[in-house]
C-alpha cells in the first residue's frame, strides 16, 4: 500500500514536560485511523504536528513524499492550504460568515477564482444535506449542521488528508452516527485520508486501524488494515 503519512521519530516537550517520546506511525492512502488514549496522551499534539500547525523538537513528518518538516512558513501555509483538511470538535466556523462563505474561505485563500469557489461550497452543502441552509451564519444552525458545514469547509480544496480532533465530542448520539458515516462515505466518494482522535469508541472501532497512545508513546499500533472496510 501507498504511505500517505509518515512519521518519524517525533518528540516534542513543554518547557520540562515531554509530551510526545519518539513517535513512529505511517498511515496508508485512503485508510481511515483512529488515535485513541487517555487524555494527556498527547494525541492532539501529534494530530497538530501531522497537520504542520505545531512543529516537533526532532523528527521527520512526510506527507504524500513531501517533508513537511522542511518547510518554510510560507510554503507549509500553501501545502497545508491545498493538502490538509482540518475539522475541529468545536467546529471553529467564523461566525460573521454565512455557512456557504465559511466553506469558500479555503478556496478563496488558495486563489480559486470566485465563482468557481461558490460553485464548490455549494456543491459540497448539498452532499451535506444543507443547501437550504446556506445562507445562515453559524448561531442560526444545529450542532449537527455546524459540524458538517466543518467538514465541507475541510474539503472545499480536495485535500489528500483530513485531521479531525474529536469531531464527535460536541454531538448528541444520533448526529455522531452520521458524522461517522460521513467519513466513511466521503473516503468512499472522494479516496481521503482520515487521521482522527477521538475518545468516542464506536467510532473507533469502525476505523481501518486504531493506534492506541498514552504517556506519550504509542503503545499498541495494529497495523493489518481491516478488510471489511464500510
Amino acid at each position: 500500500m501507498q504511505k500517505m503519512i509518515e512519521v518519524q521519530n517525533i518528540t516534542k516537550s513543554f518547557d520540562t514536560l515531554k509530551v510526545l517520546k519518539g513517535i513512529n506511525l505511517h498511515v496508508n492512502k485512503g485508510e481511515v485511523v483512529c488515535i485513541v488514549g487517555p487524555s494527556g496522551a498527547g494525541k492532539t499534539t501529534l494530530l497538530q504536528i501531522i497537520g504542520t500547525l505545531d512543529k516537533p523538537d526532532d523528527g521527520k513528518v512526510i506527507i504524500d513524499g513531501i517533508e513537511v518538516t522542511e518547510l518554510g512558513q510560507k510554503a507549509l501555509a500553501k501545502f497545508r492550504n491545498q493538502h490538509l483538511g482540518f475539522v475541529f470538535q468545536f467546529h471553529q466556523l467564523l461566525p460573521e460568515f454565512t455557512a456557504l462563505e465559511n466553506i469558500e474561505i479555503p478556496a478563496l485563500i488558495a486563489g480559486c477564482p470566485a465563482k468557481d469557489a461558490r460553485k464548490k461550497a455549494e456543491e459540497l452543502l448539498e452532499y451535506m444535506g444543507l443547501a437550504e441552509r446556506a445562507h445562515h451564519k453559524p448561531n442560526e444552525l444545529s450542532g449537527g449542521e455546524k459540524q458538517r458545514v466543518a467538514v465541507a469547509r475541510a474539503l472545499v480544496n480536495q485535500p489528500s488528508v483530513i485531521l479531525a480532533d474529536e469531531p464527535s465530542g460536541s454531538l448528541d448520539s444520533k448526529n455522531k452516527q452520521e458524522l461517522h458515516q460521513l467519513f466513511f462515505n466521503l473516503r468512499k466518494k472522494y479516496g481521503q485520508t482520515f487521521v482522527i482522535v477521538t475518545h468516542d469508541e464506536s467510532l473507533a472501532s469502525l476505523a481501518d486501524r486504531t493506534i492506541y497512545m498514552k504517556d506519550g508513546q504509542i503503545k499498541d499500533n495494529n497495523n493489518e488494515t481491516k478488510t471489511n472496510q464500510i
